[in-house]
């Protein structure tokens, strides 16, 4: 109970009042005033990804975003949470990098993480609510509010606790076709010297039966990292079927739950970052002036 009265004061702390220069809506004049009516001007393009429910768009801007990313082990939530966490000014926190962080220190958890991970299970609730708990009380004590969190919650339990102390705006469910995500999973690397993440899988899916195909390019490393990839110990075949076995299991009722409040957004990924990131920012009625600066260059 100790933990849970720290989530919810830590979680309830994030409702402070702020603005973001970079919380960019589409140039339609009822963006802010009236999304609903944004939402029907922009059905023609974003109709597929909505769904019948409207997007639970925040009307007011000024409070910090409190999202959920919610997806299959490999689909990509880390990168897509952390380019809309630096596009909003609020925190991205992954619970899996939570996890990694315990794991690489010498703490009381360490072993008794690194087994779990290692065989593709879940951390129980009671961790990673501690783990999220401590992290938010760090967030906290530096200034931070709104969060977008990543991995968390992963089963019903941990939904209904999160309910229970905050109240989240929208939860984006990223979906992939599960030979993507294997072939992604199978081809995670990380530099061990400075940490960068890569992926040297080319996904090249040819399109049957009417369905479209996919073309995923691999995330090549720069040359001087190129000789220092790791493989995580998890990324095997075995272990990644493993998780998502248990993801489907524990995890696809959390996406009923969320439905049943009208919060989740269903995102399928139609392929690569170039082409799925304009995509989401659609769905989601933003812009990233940044992002289109740079490719116009």
């Amino acid at each position: 109970m100790a933990v849970l009265n720290r989530l919810l004061l830590r979680v309830r702390a994030r409702a402070t009042t702020t603005s973001y220069s970079k919380f960019r809506t589409f140039s339609s004049p009822c963006s802010i005033a009236n999304p609903e009516a944004d939402l029907k001007a922009s059905s023609s393009s974003s109709s597929s990804l909505l769904g019948s429910k409207p997007l639970p768009l925040r009307q007011d801007l000024r409070h910090p975003v409190q999202w959920v990313f919610l997806g299959c082990p490999g689909v990509g939530k880390g990168t897509y949470a952390s380019r809309l966490s630096k596009l909003l000014h609020v925190p991205h926190i992954a619970t899996g990098d939570l996890v990694r962080d315990e794991l690489s220190s010498s703490g009381p958890l360490s072993s008794q993480l690194a087994e779990i991970v290692n065989q593709g299970q879940l951390v129980s609730d009671e961790i990673i609510i501690n783990l999220l708990s401590k992290r938010l009380e760090a967030g906290e004590a530096k200034g931070e509010s709104g969060f977008i969190l990543d991995g968390f919650p992963r089963t019903i339990r941990q939904a209904e606790i999160l309910e229970g102390v905050t109240d989240i705006d929208l939860v984006v469910n990223l979906k992939l076709r599960e030979e993507a995500l294997l072939a992604k999973c199978l081809g995670r690397r990380t530099c061990s010297e400075c940490g960068g993440n890569y992926n040297v899988a080319c996904i090249d899916i040819k399109g049957e039966d009417g369905s479209p195909g996919m073309y995923m390019p691999p995330l090549l490393p720069p040359p001087h990292c190129a000789s220092k990839l790791i493989t995580r110990a998890d990324d095997t075949e075995e272990v990644v079927k493993e998780r998502l076995r248990i993801y489907y299991e524990l995890t696809q009722p959390v996406e009923e739950f969320y439905r049943n409040r009208g919060k989740l957004l269903e995102f399928d990924l139609p392929g690569g970052i170039p082409e799925s990131w304009p995509k989401l920012l659609q769905a989601l009625h933003l812009e990233d002036h940044d992002d289109k600066q740079s490719a116009a260059a």
